[in-house]
Order: C-alpha cells, then structure tokens, then sequence
C-alpha cells in the first residue's frame, strides 16, 4: 500500500515499528561484523563468482534509493492530518535540513562514485542489504522532517544555538568526509596513470582496487577519518533536527529516539567494526603502517 493510501493512524504505526526496528536490528550486527568483514572493496571475495557485481554500478543503485525514498516521503507528509507537502524554500528549517541530507547523497551516490577510477566487486549480498537499509532510513527521515512535531519543534530553529551548532558540525563533517575521500580517490588515480589500478588478488581471475596508506589531514591521527567526518556529519544533523533522547529509562530513550538519532547511531554500529577491520588490515598489509595511528576515533580507538 502506498504511503499516500494510508490514514494517518495506519502511517503512525508503520512509522513506529520501523523506528523500533532500526534502533534494535543494527546493533545486533556489531559483535558479528567485529570478526566477519562485509564481502565487498578490500574484504571482496578472492575467487571470481556469479554473485559479485560491478564495485560502482552497485554503489549508485544502493544509495541512490536513500534520496528517493527520502524525497518521496518528505513530499507525501504521511503523519500530517492533510498530507501537506512542507514549505519547499530554505528559510524553513526542516527544507533546509532536507535539502542537507539529499546534498550528502547527491555526493554519496553519485558525484563520488562517478570521480573513481575503480572499485572491487561486491557480494550481491551487500548491496542488496543496503538497498533495505537506504529505504528505511530514506523513509523515517522524510517522515520525520515533514511531520506536525517535527515541524512544531522546528519553527524556532534559527533561534536555537544548538541548531546552528549543529548545522556546523553537519557542514564540518561533510567537507572532511570529501576532503578524506579525495585523498583516496588520488591514490588510485595515481595508481592508474602508473598503471597498477587494480591488483590480483586470490586465484589472479578476480582484481581489486590498488591500495596504500594514505597521509595527509586526519590520516596522521586514523585510519578512517572519513568514517569520522561522517559520524560528525549525522551527529550536527541530529542536534539541529531533533529533540535530545530521554536517557530516563529504556521505555523513554526508545519513546524518544527520533530517526536522526537513529540514523546517526545506525551509522556507529555499522562502521565502527569495519573501521576496526580495516584498520586491522593496513597493519598486516603494510609492515610500515603508522603505529601511531588509531583506527577511527582520534587518540582513543
């Protein structure tokens, strides 16, 4: 059934379970996927198999629906008694914040993905898993930002410090999330000018993209400074989007847990053991790794 079909008590208890589900089902893979690396760039399957697929076309088509489903919904309003499309100009701060999130992925699905000079095969699994994942998280946060509390809780952003606070920190982020990115993109397009773009790897059939160790900026501090920046980036965007959680009880952080916090926290949960995998992965790749590095939280982990 479409969104736009539902009554606003049928879309309040869709919304409701999607919310419970998402804070609960990506935490539930931390312990896992501390051990198991998702089958795709430097963890991709050594042996060639119908089931790997094309590193970049995957890319776009798994987080190209995030901006879809997140559009889709933001323009439905489907928790407002009259299914109302919200003020689109951008001195209302929930199409400020929309125009925000749809700017990170017009980065994240296209922009960057079309600048690489190439990616290792996926598993068909992972972007399979991450299509769900986009379209739930694509969903929540229109249907958040477009809702009647949302909106209510927004009318005084641009009076709020902690708004502008966080719309810093989403901005600081998403430059250092591009900035680290471009620092990696070099590196392969370096390799490719020399020739060495892609590297064999297992059986010789299946190619990777070429690695080395990246400096500059925050690569002195962590492996994954771009993971970092985006933590940061999703943070900002949750203290200017939405209401603190209530750590009063379990009952209350789960009442009150709204998507960008979700989003933000599904963001740890899913990088953080790949942070450390891969930042397990340089030390034993390269025997001149910095020592002095972390993995993804500067000084600390």
């Amino acid at each position: 059934m479409a969104l736009g079909m539902l009554d606003i008590a049928q879309a309040q208890a869709l919304y409701d379970v999607a919310r419970k589900w998402f804070a609960i089902v990506p935490p539930l893979q931390v312990p896992i996927t501390f051990f198991i690396g998702a089958p795709f760039g430097r963890f991709a399957p050594e042996n060639e198999s119908i089931f790997l697929v094309d590193g970049i076309k995957a890319w776009i088509a798994m987080e190209l629906v995030a901006p879809i489903a997140f559009t889709y919904t933001y323009l439905q309003s489907p928790l407002s008694p009259t299914h109302s499309i919200p003020p689109l100009t951008l001195s209302t701060p929930a199409t400020l914040l929309a125009a925000f999130f749809l700017l990170h992925y017009l980065n994240r699905s296209l922009v960057s993905p079309l600048r690489s000079p190439a990616r290792s095969k996926s598993h068909i699994i992972v972007p399979l898993f991450a299509i769900v994942f986009n379209v739930v998280n694509g969903c929540l946060m229109g249907t958040y930002l477009s809702s009647p509390g949302a909106q209510t809780f927004l009318a005084e952003a641009f009076a709020r410090p902690l708004f502008w606070l966080g719309v810093g920190m989403w901005a600081a982020g998403l430059a250092g999330n591009v900035l680290h990115d471009e620092v990696l993109l070099d590196i392969r397009r370096k390799a490719k000018a020399k020739g060495k773009a892609r590297e064999s790897i297992g059986d010789g059939k299946n190619k990777q993209e070429y690695y080395a160790i990246p400096h500059g900026y925050l690569y002195s501090l962590i492996s994954y400074p771009n993971y970092f920046c985006e933590w940061c980036e999703w943070l900002g965007f949750a203290l200017a989007a939405a209401p603190l959680p209530s750590f009063a009880s379990g009952t209350a952080l789960m009442a009150t847990l709204s998507p960008p916090y979700l989003f933000f926290l599904s963001e740890l949960s899913v990088m953080l053991p790949r942070a450390y995998r891969g930042h397990q992965w340089y030390r034993s790749r390269f025997p001149d790794y910095p020592k002095e590095r972390k993995a993804v939280i500067p000084f600390l982990f």
